[in-house]
């Protein structure tokens, strides 16, 4: 996939005041603000550009956030719709929350959320996955004024804000093979959603159990916050067995990283002593670009 960016149209973002008086005198006076996530634009670069695509039939992204953040970082209102639990939605990507007329942060979000993961938003410069993977995710931060009862319609885009790494392997998974671990030399599982960069560059570990039949060739992707824009690091390679015992590690240095792009690692990844010059270098998203190292 190439340069993807995840659009979301905010229509009728309706603002109606709840009682009257002066501003300076009587109750707190506050806004009914309505969210509307219309549909979400897929773009590929030099493919085909779908458009018009409702959130509820977008298979990537499983979650949306949104909060409001006041001018001294409170938050007064967030919520997470959950694609398959229909208990959190009354029609996945619509939102409706009371605000009191001021100047807030808006913080939109959405991503892949799969069972166990725990993600955390806890301002509009911080949020991370806390469980092992962070995974594929679309970003915005936006101000927004709510200063009477006109109506405002917003319309904004969120971009993917990650890197991937894909590991193929050349050769066929065998018997006895359970997991592959990944560790990130740099990079991290949390961002800040105001830059959609990494807050830590100390780097992370995940474990995956790859899905494909012994005697089939492996793959497996994850999803890097990067801690700059572009980040050359080192990936280390680890074959388990069920015991978590390493039977191969490969190391390939210097590995570049770019957000919004896909890094393919491929190689023998199940054969002893091989080295990194075993291993094809392939980035797309952005550009496709082959290196052998």
């Amino acid at each position: 996939m190439k340069n993807s960016i995840l659009a979301i149209s905010i229509a009728a973002l309706c603002v109606f005041f709840t009682g009257c008086g002066k501003e300076e005198a009587g109750p707190t006076r506050f806004a009914k603000v309505s969210v509307h996530f219309n549909d979400f634009t897929v773009t590929q670069e030099e493919m085909a550009t779908k458009t018009g695509v409702d959130p509820a039939s977008y298979d990537p992204v499983t979650a949306l956030v949104l909060a409001f953040y006041d001018a001294e970082g409170t938050e007064v209102y967030k919520t997470t719709q959950y694609k398959n639990n229909g208990s959190t939605y009354t029609t996945f990507g619509e939102f409706t929350a009371n605000l009191p007329v001021g100047t807030y942060t808006m913080v939109a979000l959405g991503y892949a959320y799969n069972d166990g993961d725990v993600f955390t938003l806890t301002s509009p410069t911080q949020a991370a996955f806390t469980s092992e993977r962070p995974r594929e995710m679309f970003c915005t931060t936006q101000s927004v004024t709510v200063t009477n009862t006109n109506p405002l319609d917003l319309s904004v885009t969120l971009n993917r804000i990650v890197s991937a790494l894909q590991i193929r392997s050349t050769d066929n998974r065998p018997a006895g093979i359970a997991k592959i671990r990944t560790t990130y030399a740099k990079g991290g599982k949390s961002f800040n959603p105001s830059t959609g960069l990494a807050l830590t560059d100390a780097g992370f570990t995940q474990t995956n159990n790859p899905s494909a039949a012994i005697g089939t060739a492996i793959t497996v992707t994850s999803f890097p916050f990067l801690y700059a824009d572009e980040e050359t690091m080192d990936i280390t390679i680890e074959v388990l067995d069920a015991g978590d015992n390493v039977l191969f590690t490969h190391t390939i240095s210097n590995v570049p990283f770019k957000r919004n792009r896909k890094t393919i690692l491929q190689g023998a990844i199940f054969t002893a002593g091989a080295s990194s010059s075993a291993f094809q270098l392939e980035t797309n998203w952005i550009a496709d670009n082959v290196v052998n190292f």
